[in-house]
């Protein structure tokens, strides 16, 4: 009887430790085919590889999340098959991506003992990714201090070519000439400097994500203690652009009248009635924009001729109306007093909408951060 039951009792111990063994990599493949269908779909919506180089995307990613669990000599990469279908819809692109991988599995000695020698595993994993159209469709206000604070230095070294006077000789009349020389000398970027460079990142990235300005309306008005002509909206970048790099510090601080501007500018209506914004982006693309506001300072807002803070007042009661439109509102306090941070804390959207810049460097990963949050695309895993 011994002789007899002994194969099934090992046989039964080698499917029982096998079957754990089986579930375990299981799990382990399903992961990496999910990741692997998320990562393609991810990089073909990024524009980082193109729908030719998907296959050896998802089999390289296949294998790597694969490379600490599978055996000595299984090529996971030759069995991993990657399918892509692109669905084009207006102005967006998605892609479905799936990825199902597969490789055998070789049992342990018990199974082995009674006759098996490997298990075959494959799963599929697909995931839809691409282009927002709703996300693309925005229009964004920047409200931006000019005040004469903008004109002073920061902590960040430039180094700029300049051109001078040399080697003074006669020439053939027997006067004396010059050449002309060029040479390199360092100094502070202004405060002013960084705001256009920050900017400048900015518009490029929505420039990216909007290269034929369809989907994107910018707009921008400057501010000391008055309030200066503004960039109406307009489609694209350019505009608002321009306007930015034409800015020179000088004045005081009130930040009221600009805010105001950006607010009005954002919610006019129509003499129907209506939403012009919203009609504008409706006539060409069909969607309702998302609206921002940008409000950027160094400074804290003066007493108002009565030598009270009324200028705080009317910016607060503006950042409050726009937040109750639905406007989002980024703040950034660039090298700013307590003043000038708190007014802006109460103005951002929430926390996540709040920068503190205490340098240049933080200035410009602010602005890099609000266009990259504005022109953000959107992946999801299906089951």
């Amino acid at each position: 009887m011994t002789a007899i039951l002994a194969p099934v009792l090992l046989g039964a111990a080698g499917m029982a430790i096998q079957v754990g063994d089986m579930l375990l990599s299981k799990q382990q493949l399903q992961e990496a085919a999910d990741s692997a269908a998320l990562a393609t779909a991810t990089a073909l919506a990024n524009g980082t590889i193109q729908t030719s180089e998907a296959e050896a995307f998802a089999r390289n990613f296949v294998a790597g999340q694969m490379a600490n669990y599978l055996q000595s000599g299984t090529d996971i990469k030759s069995t991993t098959s990657v399918n892509v279908q692109t669905t084009t819809s207006g102005k967006s692109t998605s892609y479905q991506v799936t990825v199902s991988p597969s490789y055998d599995l070789t049992v342990n000695p018990l199974m082995q003992a009674v006759g098996f020698s490997t298990q075959h595993l494959s799963t599929t994993g697909t995931t839809v990714g691409g282009h927002s159209e709703t996300q693309g469709s925005i229009s964004m206000f920047l409200a931006l201090d000019k005040s004469g604070s903008m004109g002073d230095p920061t902590t960040t070294v430039v180094t700029e070519s300049f051109t001078y006077k040399c080697n003074p000789h006669l020439n053939n009349g027997g006067r004396t000439v010059y050449d002309t020389c060029t040479g390199t000398r360092t100094r502070f970027y202004t405060k002013i400097e960084a705001l256009k460079l920050a900017a400048g990142n900015l518009f490029g990235q929505l420039n990216s994500a909007d290269p034929n300005a369809e989907y994107v309306r910018t707009g921008a008005v400057s501010y000391d203690i008055v309030e200066y002509t503004a960039s109406s909206l307009a489609w694209g970048t350019a505009a608002a652009s321009n306007y930015v790099n034409a800015l020179q510090s000088g004045g005081g601080t009130n930040s009221s009248g600009a805010m105001n501007t950006a607010y009005l500018s954002l919610t006019a209506k129509n003499a129907a009635g209506n939403d012009v914004e919203n009609a504008a982006h409706q006539q060409k693309t069909g969607q309702v924009p998302k609206k921002y506001i940008v409000f950027m300072t160094d400074g804290d807002n003066n007493n108002d001729s009565s030598g009270g803070r009324s200028y705080d007042t009317a910016t607060k009661k503006t950042c409050d109306d726009a937040k109750a439109k639905g406007i989002e509102i980024y703040t950034i306090a660039f090298m700013a007093p307590a003043g000038g941070q708190a007014l802006l804390h109460y103005c951002a959207s929430d926390d996540s909408h709040y920068f503190q810049a205490e340098k240049m460097e933080d200035l410009l990963a602010a602005f890099q951060a609000i266009g990259a949050k504005a022109s953000a695309q959107l992946t999801r895993l299906t089951n």
